[in-house]
């Protein structure tokens, strides 16, 4: 373990209740400003606390991104999982965990955001870290994605991530009141539907 891994922990294990909101104020912040333009005086303040004091709970703001990171890919997987929980047909489990997908990203979740906005590049010391965790998310998509029967001459990596990037964009352009994130996840499978052969019944909204 490193000295800065050995400090992280050992800040862990002295969080008391203020912990949480300090959380919760990072993903906010990160997500509005970005990583590079958050401060850990803007992090302070909003948070009503000294530097210093948060200083006392994580060793530095790369650990303190890599911790909201961590969080954001929980809750997207734990809603993913919960919701593909029990489907056995490949196509509907794919389904769920698609709109469970689009339903974290775009419920304006900070810490949904963080996960899509800041790419592990943007933190270079911890980039390794954020793959790792990104990764994990993707093993689990990937996992759901592998069950579905695309012909041979198909590409089904390229066709997994075409699939995750048009759901990471859904922020961009989406409306309330528009189209349901079920049918917006519908549509954005029909093309590998098509590439498969497989047929939708109509009338589903």
């Amino acid at each position: 373990m490193t000295a800065t891994n050995a400090k992280t922990v050992a800040s862990t294990k002295r969080q008391p209740n203020r912990w949480p909101s300090i959380l919760d104020a990072a993903a906010s912040q990160f997500a509005e400003r970005g990583y590079h333009a958050t401060s850990m005086r803007d992090l302070a303040a909003a948070t009503a606390m000294t530097a210093g004091a948060i200083y006392f709970h994580v060793a530095s703001k790369q650990a303190l991104l890599l911790a909201v990171y961590e969080e954001g890919i929980q809750r997207i997987l734990d809603r993913v999982e919960a919701a593909a929980a029990g489907e056995r047909e490949p196509w509907a489990r794919l389904e769920k965990a698609v709109a469970a997908h689009l339903e974290s990203i775009l419920d304006a979740s900070a810490y949904a955001r963080v996960v899509i906005r800041i790419l592990p590049s943007d933190a270079p010391e911890i980039s390794a870290e954020l793959k790792e965790l990104r990764d994990r998310y993707e093993a689990r998509l990937q996992r759901y994605f592998s069950a579905i029967p695309l012909p041979r001459e198909r590409d089904a990596t390229i066709a997994r991530l075409a699939l995750l990037g048009a759901m990471n964009w859904t922020p961009v352009w989406y409306k309330e009141g528009g189209r349901s994130v079920q049918a917006i996840g519908r549509e954005l499978l029909a093309p590998l539907r098509a590439l498969a052969g497989v047929k939708v019944l109509r009338g589903r909204k």
